[in-house]
């Protein structure tokens, strides 16, 4: 097939063609005319990078996946593919921002008939900090190391100390508290490899679940292949609106900021039905001076690793999180598992 021919056929330009033959991404045969002939292989490499063009990956990530893909390994291009789609949504999710701050500015110039520049600027204000907690997350702790091995340690030996503590009961607790119905359709974020996500499967329950770790999602997806599994967070939930009837989240809130919570709250309550429900398992105290003391006998008692572990995560205050839900149309009730662990189920207020 001659250059003209494909460029009609896949509706692109001869220009791109030699662009991608340039950057090595394609490689036609050239005859002695020094004409190019296509190969039925070169039409599906050029389709699939016009695809991966479409979706907004970058050249050199092209030619990375089409290596995967030439040397037999097609889950490394979904794991490329993947990853796009949780930058497109984070940055859908942020264009959503922005448009909402847009229509509350041209409210208050309707409302006020006047140029009030220091609201402009408090709401300017506002979405900038929304957008930077966003982009301030990083997984610090490298959970795609430590996938292999979670399943041993969220059921640790009686005598050691861990967060995991009252692991499996508390998720049990989850379930009970949500009482999934027949037909519903169940969010698990940060998911991890699927256990708590798993006790809904088991009660006949659709479920997605999301987590930022790739390898995570492999263990997960391994354990439970009729779940939708997806990669991103719970700053950018790659859902679209108002998709699911309840949802819930286990031992990975402690791993945000109290803006990232805020963040995180308001993204839940997106990809959840106006009556969804949402329950919570995560490390919490009450207020700030509870999580100090309780720091501070760490550090009488000698227990120096526990304080320094610890001190990696941000603690939820239940004394600012609680008024969160209230803010976003949400009634609670809470339970202490022990003394670090708490669960939080949330319903709208009718």
């Amino acid at each position: 097939m001659k250059i003209n021919e494909i460029a009609q056929k896949l509706n692109i330009s001869t220009r791109a063609i030699r662009f991608y033959e340039e950057k090595g991404l394609i490689a036609p045969r050239h005859a002695e005319n020094q004409y190019r002939h296509f190969s039925e292989q070169d039409v599906w490499r050029l389709q699939t990078i016009i695809a991966l063009r479409e979706v907004g990956m970058t050249l050199d990530d092209i030619a990375k996946a089409l290596n995967h893909v030439d040397s037999g390994n097609k889950d490394l291009l979904l794991d490329y593919l993947e990853l796009q789609r949780s930058v497109m949504y984070a940055q859908w999710v942020e264009m959503k921002q922005i448009l909402f701050t847009t229509d509350q500015m041209i409210d208050l110039l309707k409302t006020n008939q006047s140029l009030d520049m220091a609201d402009i600027f408090q709401l300017a204000d506002g979405s900038k900090r929304l957008r930077e907690a966003r982009s301030a997350w990083y997984d610090r702790w490298n959970y795609d190391h430590r996938a292999e091995s979670h399943d041993d340690r969220v059921r640790p030996k009686t005598e050691e100390f861990s967060i995991y503590r009252d692991y499996e009961e508390t998720l049990a607790l989850l379930v009970r508290l949500i009482g999934p119905r027949p037909g519903e359709y169940g969010l698990d974020l940060g998911t991890g490899t699927g256990n708590l996500a798993g006790l809904f499967l088991q009660q006949g329950i659709r479920m997605a679940a999301v987590d930022q770790s790739r390898e995570m999602l492999r263990h997960c997806q391994r354990k439970f292949p009729m779940l939708t599994a997806k990669l991103g967070n719970l700053l950018s939930i790659p859902f679209l609106d108002h998709q699911f009837d309840f949802l819930v989240t286990s031992f990975a809130l402690h791993h945000l900021t109290d803006e990232q919570k805020a963040v995180a709250v308001a993204e839940m309550k997106r990809v959840l039905v106006p009556h969804g429900r949402i329950c919570i398992a995560d490390l919490m105290f009450a207020d700030r001076e509870k999580r100090e003391a309780y720091f501070d006998s760490l550090l009488r008692e000698g227990k120096l690793e526990q304080h320094a572990l610890l001190s990696e995560f941000h603690f939820t205050d239940l004394s600012v999180f609680l008024p969160l839900l209230e803010q976003h149309g949400y009634l609670y009730k809470h339970q202490q598992i022990n003394e670090l662990l708490h669960v939080v189920y949330a319903v709208p207020m009718r």
